[in-house]
């Protein structure tokens, strides 16, 4: 495909860090080319202004926020923009024939008034939201393949939902028995300045926050848990900021409901639900994974243990909070929603050390 016949994509809200992830990801994609590249306080600013490093490889020019204008250059748009402004623009987009996929968290509930207690906001677009589709590949695919509108899932809750979904899907646990103890690099703050996120702030330092179910991917969690194991179910999930810029690590832990199972059997279990997810790595036993490995890639790293003496189940899962936990998930849909190679254009080997 020559680059006039490629599909053309919009970003808007271009230059925070999950933008400029999909500039770098979109960049090398085959079969597409970046058309459109939109933000509201950076507009009129050339790209590279605020990235000089991407100088010779994006000559684009971040252009104020028109709807009409974007669905008459874009095919797909991405919009990359804090919680409660993709449910103005979405609907619209769609109306003009994009298909849109929504990095925030306006369009991961299937009930509205779980999204408004949580986010605010007076939704007036619930016909719409009805037919968004959950941005999770490993576990939605099939929906993801004739969606027009997706809500991509969060990055804890893409971490914290790989390394679960088996257990309650196959019935292997007691589900209120989870908790869910993550870990993230600042990175997940975004780009504006904040205290908490200094150097001075950060570094050396590891601190719990939102403690005690205050976290707003909780209820994000909690639904597609619930989901998948049949019936309402709570977790226990507590985040926690990590002295380095990206990355989160996931740990796990559940009671088992067979105490004879051991970390072999579990290994084999996951391997059989992710055998069609050449995205999610099952880590041989007694291998655990680091955030390192899945640096800079759209890979998720598990790794699975079995404490015989408490009988618990522990899964431990690395991603990159900002590839597989936001930008590169968002062109895995893209690829699952055009029917392409799911793995087109996504990184997977990191640059280690």
């Amino acid at each position: 495909m020559s680059n006039t016949e490629r599909i053309p994509v919009g970003i808007v809200g271009a230059s925070g860090y999950g933008g400029v992830q999909l500039v770098r990801l979109l960049q090398d994609h085959p079969l597409v080319k970046i058309a459109y590249l939109g933000g509201d306080s950076s507009a009129g600013k050339p790209f590279c202004s605020l990235y000089p490093h991407l100088n010779e490889c994006v000559d684009l020019v971040i252009e104020p926020i028109d709807l009409d204008k974007i669905a008459s250059k874009c095919q797909i748009v991405f919009l990359s923009l804090p919680n409660g402004l993709a449910y103005q623009m979405a609907p619209q987009l769609l109306e003009k024939g994009c298909k849109v996929l929504d990095l925030s968290a306006d369009y991961r509930f299937s009930n509205l008034d779980i999204y408004k207690k949580w986010y605010g906001g007076e939704r007036q677009d619930q016909a719409i939201a009805a037919t968004a589709v959950y941005g999770l590949p490993e576990l939605y695919r099939d929906r993801l393949s004739t969606a027009q509108l997706v809500g991509c899932a969060g990055c804890y809750v893409t971490a914290s939902l790989l390394a679960i979904a088996p257990l309650l899907k196959q019935g292997l646990v007691v589900p209120d028995t989870a908790i869910i103890d993550a870990k993230s690099g600042t990175s997940g703050g975004g780009r504006q300045a904040k205290v908490n996120m200094l150097l001075a702030e950060a570094d050396s330092s590891i601190g719990a926050y939102s403690v005690g179910g205050h976290h707003r991917h909780t209820p994000e969690i909690e639904e597609i848990c619930s989901e998948l194991a049949g019936h309402d179910i709570l977790v226990q999930f507590t985040p926690h900021l990590m002295p380095m810029v990206r990355g989160i690590l996931a740990t796990v832990y559940a009671t088992l409901r067979d105490p004879g199972l051991v970390r072999e059997d579990l290994i084999t279990i996951y391997k059989a639900f992710y055998r069609n997810s050449p995205l999610v790595k099952i880590l041989p036993g007694g291998t655990y994974p680091q955030t390192k490995w899945a640096c800079g890639t759209n890979l998720c790293y598990l790794g699975i243990e079995v404490d015989q003496r408490t009988g618990r189940v522990i899964v431990m899962s690395a991603i990159d909070n900002l590839i597989k936990g936001q930008a590169g998930q968002g062109v895995q849909c893209m690829n699952i929603m055009m029917g392409w190679e799911e793995t087109l254009g996504l990184p997977q080997l990191c640059f280690y050390p």
